[in-house]
Parts: structure tokens; C-alpha cells; sequence
């Protein structure tokens, strides 16, 4: 493969050569190529302006708008590096994000940051016009960095991945020479949160020249929504989750849409029904590894990951390093991330040298146990650690059970994926008490959600005497109990407006016949993606704008709509 053009270049010859090509369709604008490069041009001017250079860092914190692609292509073009800060996240972690990375500045359209600690905070609209007309791209070599990511961290600690400007150019090319972006231009429709590494190959489309349509909150949950914005603006490209597809997919077909599914394993009947005519793609690849590493056309009867891009090279080692047909799956090649930044123990754990390479590179140990198929293609079988993947998004299981032994009451505690009563996949947490005391889920899930972003926040809570423990004193996570149905309480009928309309709504999303005012959005089955069906439905009924967190904050219908109410009338958001 040919040496990738760097994004920022290949972004502004799009802008010279198309510029009244529409370059985002947003809830809150629409912006052309020419208006995207004058827009990302006078916001890097004013980063450059405050002494922002090449290889700086820069917080991003932005809803779903325009800035969401405004923002990193800014940094970029100031020579910087972006860190994806999610407003939806708890403060206490967007605090540790913003001192861990050692930020510059933060550009926002989120107003004030209390987390931001004394950093510059700019808005998305500038004012610096004499900066902007002497504003030059500054040149980035392909091994400077082109953003820092936090994952789950083992340590309880989340971890910033950083990746170079060459590594992304890398992927795109990768994916274009192996036609899962084909020539022309594209309509996308743009799903990922800025801090999953997904949204990376989806925002960089906008610098080949394709057209990025960003979906709303609303629009994400509601498949009518969804249905009717895809159609307006005529996408042909979408990006999601297994999981979110399940959610969403069933009323999306038949308008040749090309699907790109990710961040998790295809399910086997998912992946059946796909292969009977859909033009839908499996990608796969770690954070480490620049988003995607494998693909595959989505075909046959049997879920796999397919073959590396072009500038990927796969190992599949036995514990010894040697080649087997069935191991490790380690990854190689200009792809592989700098490391975990700050952080030398851990990248030296993870960041390994690449035996079989001449020019003395690395390669990532993924975790991940593959089996190469006769065709060569990889197929994925599971976890060599307790990292596992919940809607998309790693977690380490380890953060989870550190902030549960935080709790005052809990002695001990231990996270595993489990299978929840409508087949579901859910985290669960189990939890010992200490002698004479208890603790409620709804307490537990609150202690969690004070500092884990919703994803991370287990969706069932177990309390057990002890922890069963094998014969060598670990943790018998086979022997820990199922998470079974809660069985629905004689509580009251929901009464007034709010309780009723969310009763209505509970029931609705989560298949359920009735739902009294007592019960508990996730004893009922409830998880992030489901939450934010329920707040869309709420504001788009009522007008009143809740955040999904605060179905973590009040799990309990009576709660809920108490807050809600609050909301309405003017107090504590």
C-alpha cells in the first residue's frame, strides 16, 4: 500500500475542490466544505493564538452538533491532539481525563466546566478574525500524535491511548483499498460518542470528501426517527454496535445501506439474517490499534473477523511467541498505537517487540484468543484477561469491582457478564457486605454512577454472604448465581401526568405489559442504550431535557418522575 496522504491535506484539497459540498448535516446547522475549513481555520487560529503547538493536547467536550467536527479537525490543523472529553460523563472522571492528559486548553459549546481546573476554555465561535486570516496549517509529520482516548483501566485508573496522524491515514486507506469505503462520495450517518474510538473512523470520512450526517440522541433510539432522517438526506453509510443495531435494525432495512457493524461480536443469528442479502461489513480492532484492524464482508453462516487491512500484520501466538493455528491474536505495523500515555509499566506490558520484523517494531498483545480458519480468515473466540465488551465499549472488569469496594458497607465484590431475563447481555455485580449492615441496588448503582460513566454502571446487583472461591482461592465466576427475573412488586399505580407517561414509555421499551410507579428502570431489564430511548421520549413528549444519568440518579419510576417534575418547574438538574 502506497504512503496514506495525511487527512488534514486530503481534507483541505476536499474544501478547494467542492467547497459548496455539504461537509455535516447537524441537528443545530449544516455546514458546506468552504464554511467547515473557515470555521476550523479560525477556531485553531485562536488555539494558536493562546500558544497551542504541535504535539499540545487539547480537551474536546462537545454535545451533538456541528462542533463535534468542528473541534478535532481544529486541533489538527493547529498541529495538536485531541482528548475526547463526554459531557454526559461523570465530573469526577472528566477531572482525572483533563489532569491526565496534561491539557492545553479545552474548546467546548457545552458553557461552563467546573472540571476544567483553570484550563483555557474556548467556545466554538471565534472572534479572532486578524488571527484567522494569518492562520497556515502547521506541517505534522505522520508520527506526531493525532489524539489521546481514555478506555477502562484494570487499575481502576482509565488508560489514554494515543495514536499517531499516520496511524489514521493508515486506517482510511486501509479501508478504501479494501472497499469497505468505496470511491465517490458517501452520505455517513455519524453514531459515536467522541470517546469511543469508533467515531474516529467515522468523522475522518469528512476529510475524503464524504458527507457526515450526525444523529442525534433522539434519532439514534427511535427507529422511526432514524428512519426518516436517513431517508431526508439520503445516507448510504451507517456505523454501529451490534447491540445498537438489535435495538434499531429491524425497521431499517431495505434502503441499501451499506452497514458497518463493530466494537463487539456479531451474534450468530444476527450475522445469519445479514448474510441473507445486506451489504454489511464486521470490523474489528482495539483502541490500540487504531480503531480497525480486520474486516470482513459480512457472508456465510459462521461470525468471523475476517483478514487484516493491508497495513496490519496478525500474529496468532501460543504463549511461547510461537505461530499456532489457535492463540493470542497480536497485531503489528504502523497502525500500533505510541502507548498508554504516561503510563511505562502498562505500555511496556502491552507494547511488545515484534519477533518477526526486521526494523525492529512492536506489536499489541490484544488479549483476544483467534483461530485461523483453513481461508485464513480469523475467527474470535473469546478473552485471555477480564477485559470484556458491553454495547460496544471496553470495560475493564477490574475498575468495576474497584469502585464497588470503595463503597463503605461492601467487603468484598466481583463484576462478570452475565445473561440477563429477556436474553439480554448485562454486567453484573455481586457484592459481600459487611456483618449487620445492607446495602440497596439502588444505593450501589448510585455509588457507581458517581464516577463510571453509564456503560460501566453494572445493570444488576447481586449481594451474596460470600464469594465462592475455587480450590486454589480465586474467584469462582462460574459458580456465581444467574441474574433471574425480578418479579414485578404489588406497587401502586402510576398516577399523575409524568409517572403515567413514563410508566407508558418504560413499558414500551422494555416489552412489558405494565409497569408500576415502585419499580426499577433496571431490575426491569433497563441498560445505557435503553436509557437514552427513554429520555428521548420524555424531552420529545413533555420538552423537559433530562441527561442519561439521571436514570442512574433515580432508577425508580416514583423517583424519575418526582425529578422530572423538579426539572419542569426550574430546580436541580
Amino acid at each position: 500500500m502506497a504512503e496514506p496522504q495525511d487527512l488534514v491535506a486530503r481534507f483541505l484539497a476536499t474544501a478547494a475542490t467542492v467547497p459548496d459540498r455539504i461537509a455535516i448535516h447537524a441537528p443545530d446547522a449544516s455546514l458546506t466544505f468552504a464554511e467547515l475549513s473557515e470555521r476550523t481555520a479560525r477556531l485553531a487560529g485562536r488555539l494558536r493564538a493562546l500558544g497551542v503547538g504541535r504535539g499540545d493536547r487539547v480537551g474536546v467536550s462537545a454535545r451533538r452538533g456541528v462542533h463535534w467536527a468542528v473541534a478535532p479537525l481544529a486541533v489538527w490543523r493547529a498541529g495538536a491532539v485531541y482528548v475526547p472529553l463526554d459531557p454526559a460523563y461523570p465530573a469526577d472522571r472528566l477531572a482525572f481525563t483533563a489532569a491526565d492528559a496534561r491539557l492545553r486548553a479545552v474548546v467546548t459549546d457545552t458553557g461552563a466546566l467546573p472540571w476544567a481546573d483553570g484550563l483555557p476554555v474556548l467556545g466554538p465561535e471565534g472572534t479572532d478574525e486578524a488571527g484567522q486570516d494569518r492562520f497556515d496549517d502547521l506541517a505534522v509529520g505522520a508520527l506526531n500524535a493525532a489524539y489521546v482516548i481514555h478506555t477502562s483501566g484494570s487499575t481502576g485508573r482509565p488508560k489514554g491511548v494515543e495514536v499517531t496522524r499516520g496511524a489514521v491515514s493508515a486506517l482510511v486507506a486501509g479501508l478504501e483499498e479494501r472497499g469497505v469505503y468505496p470511491a465517490g462520495h458517501r452520505v455517513v450517518g455519524w453514531n459515536a460518542s467522541l470517546s469511543f474510538d469508533a467515531s474516529v473512523q467515522q468523522w475522518v470520512r469528512v476529510c475524503r470528501g464524504d458527507t457526515l450526517v450526525l444523529l442525534s440522541d433522539d434519532d439514534r433510539t427511535d427507529p422511526a426517527r432514524l428512519a426518516a432522517l436517513l431517508d431526508e438526506h439520503a445516507v448510504t453509510d451507517v456505523d454501529f454496535t451490534p447491540s445498537h443495531w438489535q435495538l434499531v435494525g429491524s425497521r431499517l432495512g431495505g434502503r441499501g445501506l451499506r452497514l458497518l457493524l463493530g466494537g463487539e461480536p456479531v451474534p450468530q443469528r444476527m450475522w445469519r439474517s445479514l448474510a441473507e442479502g445486506e451489504d454489511a461489513w464486521n470490523l474489528y480492532g482495539p483502541t490500540e490499534c487504531t480503531v480497525d484492524a480486520t474486516v470482513t464482508p459480512i457472508s456465510g453462516s459462521v461470525p468471523h473477523i475476517g483478514r487484516p487491512l493491508a497495513h496490519i500484520r496478525a500474529h496468532v501466538l501460543d504463549e511461547t511467541l510461537a505461530p499456532a493455528d489457535t492463540g493470542e491474536l497480536y497485531l503489528a505495523g504502523p497502525a500500533v498505537a505510541v502507548g498508554y500515555a504516561g503510563r511505562p509499566g502498562p505500555t511496556a506490558e502491552r507494547f511488545v517487540a515484534d519477533p518477526f520484523a526486521a526494523d525492529g517494531g512492536r506489536m499489541y498483545r490484544t488479549g483476544d484468543r483467534v483461530r485461523r480458519l483453513p481461508d485464513g480468515t480469523l475467527e474470535f473466540l473469546g478473552r485471555t484477561d477480564r477485559q470484556i465488551k458491553v454495547r460496544g465499549f471496553r470495560v475493564e472488569l477490574g475498575e468495576v469491582e474497584d469502585r464497588l469496594r470503595e463503597h463503605p458497607r461492601v467487603t468484598a465484590a466481583v463484576a462478570a457478564l452475565r445473561t440477563g431475563p429477556d436474553g439480554d447481555t448485562l454486567l453484573a455485580a455481586y457484592c459481600v457486605v459487611a456483618p449487620d449492615t445492607s446495602v440497596s441496588d439502588e444505593e450501589l448503582r448510585a455509588h457507581c454512577a458517581a464516577t463510571l460513566p453509564g456503560h460501566v454502571v453494572p445493570s444488576a446487583f447481586v449481594t451474596l454472604p460470600a464469594l465462592p472461591l475455587t480450590p486454589g482461592g480465586k474467584v469462582d465466576t462460574a459458580a456465581l448465581p444467574d441474574v433471574t427475573a425480578v418479579a414485578t412488586p404489588e406497587g401502586r399505580a402510576p398516577q399523575g401526568e409524568l409517572e403515567q407517561l413514563i410508566a407508558e414509555v418504560w413499558a414500551e421499551v422494555l416489552g412489558r405489559g405494565s409497569v408500576h410507579a415502585d419499580e426499577n428502570f433496571f431490575a426491569l431489564g433497563g441498560h445505557s442504550l435503553v436509557a437514552l430511548r427513554v429520555v428521548a421520549r420524555l424531552k420529545r413528549a413533555t420538552g423537559i431535557v433530562l441527561p442519561t444519568k439521571d436514570v442512574y440518579r433515580f432508577p425508580r419510576l416514583s423517583d424519575l418522575a418526582r425529578h422530572a417534575e423538579s426539572v419542569r418547574a426550574g430546580g436541580a438538574s
